[in-house]
């Protein structure tokens, strides 16, 4: 959600040399991106004195924070940058030589209290959480493109993008010998980091790509961590169909190169459905705690991707697991999902 930001950056900037800090664990994510120039990544156990102390080395005139976090703020204030620019949360904004404002009809996410949800659904004309549907302003992509617009920038959305080489893609198609396949590839993505909550139950997606299969020739690749090889071999044994399990068994760049190989991703809100839809893939998604209009994938308030959500009172409660009776997620339908699938792959 912050490649928009990037790449408008970059178009402002088209002579700067832009060094972009992330984590270590995703600084493959952007081996081949063109909107910067270097990576520096950071441990999780790295001291902030110790990342700050790197930042000063190398003397950089401006600092962008995209995330909202107070440590960020520090680390650059403590690096001497002289120009700190992000969104204004909190104290941290005293940290920052210029901080962004929220406009006032963007909504925020808030986690919602069991109490709060028990009351709402009980209620005779129960009002739902979001009072009024957040417009695209309130989605991510659009608040960090604010803060690079406070540079000048173009605030105009574009769609996320990641960028993989053919030569990887073809590299991963020939090892697990998919390169001379005629079928229609579509990946499966049904873990989430986050939990359960964002988890649409396994037995529907095995009987999503089982339903498919008796319609469509595909081929289908299961995706996931290491903690979702148990979801993704119950789904390729209730499936009755060939799915080739991938869970646990690829590196960063090989899943975004497999990734890019499929025609579309039926996917839980997840890292790899940012990723996939970043590198162009159709993705089917269903939303159950969490708001597609905050942060769904791709373009805000696009229709290149499927983003289904039931209508239930209670969502979005941004709760890492239902206190009740997980409706949000049991209100989508397979039918839902299937007819959603087949028309992002005709």
């Amino acid at each position: 959600m912050t490649t928009p930001a990037l790449f408008r950056l970059r178009e402002h900037y088209p002579a700067a040399s832009i060094t972009l800090l992330t984590h270590q664990k995703l600084g493959d994510l952007w081996a081949t991106h063109p909107d910067f120039d270097e990576v520096l990544t950071f441990s999780s156990t790295e001291r902030l004195f110790s990342t700050a102390r790197r930042l000063r080395e190398r003397r950089f005139d401006l600092a962008v924070l995209l995330p909202n976090s107070p440590r960020s703020a520090l680390e650059c204030w403590l690096a001497g940058i002289p120009i700190r620019i992000g969104a204004r949360t909190g104290w941290r904004s005293a940290l920052l030589t210029k901080s962004v404002p929220f406009p006032k009809d963007v909504v925020k996410m808030r986690k919602r209290t069991k109490s709060e949800i028990r009351v709402e659904i009980r209620a005779k004309s129960p009002k739902t959480f979001s009072r009024d549907i957040p417009g695209p302003a309130s989605h991510h992509v659009n608040q960090y493109l604010r803060i690079v617009a406070s540079l000048g920038a173009n605030p105009q959305p574009v769609p996320p993008r990641i960028t993989i080489t053919r030569q990887e893609i073809e590299s991963e198609l020939v090892k697990y010998r998919l390169n001379e396949s005629s079928s229609v590839r579509i990946g499966v993505n049904p873990g989430a980091e986050y939990g359960p909550a964002k988890r649409w139950p396994a037995e529907r997606f095995a009987e999503v790509v089982r339903n498919v299969s008796l319609r469509r020739n595909c081929d289908w690749l299961a995706f996931g961590g290491a903690r979702d090889v148990s979801t993704v071999d119950r789904i390729c044994q209730l499936s009755a169909v060939p799915v080739m399990p991938l869970a646990g068994r690829t590196s960063l760049r090989a899943l975004m190169a497999l990734l890019a190989s499929c025609r579309s991703l039926l996917t839980n809100d997840t890292g790899p459905m940012h990723l996939a839809a970043a590198l162009g893939v159709r993705v089917i998604v269903p939303f159950g705690s969490t708001s597609p209009e905050l942060t769904g994938p791709g373009l805000p308030g696009g229709t290149y991707h499927h983003l289904l959500k039931a209508n239930v009172s209670c969502s979005p409660c941004f709760l890492r697991e239902c206190p009740i009776d997980f409706r949000c997620m049991n209100g989508i339908s397979v039918e839902d999902i299937e007819t959603a699938l087949l028309k992002s792959i005709d």
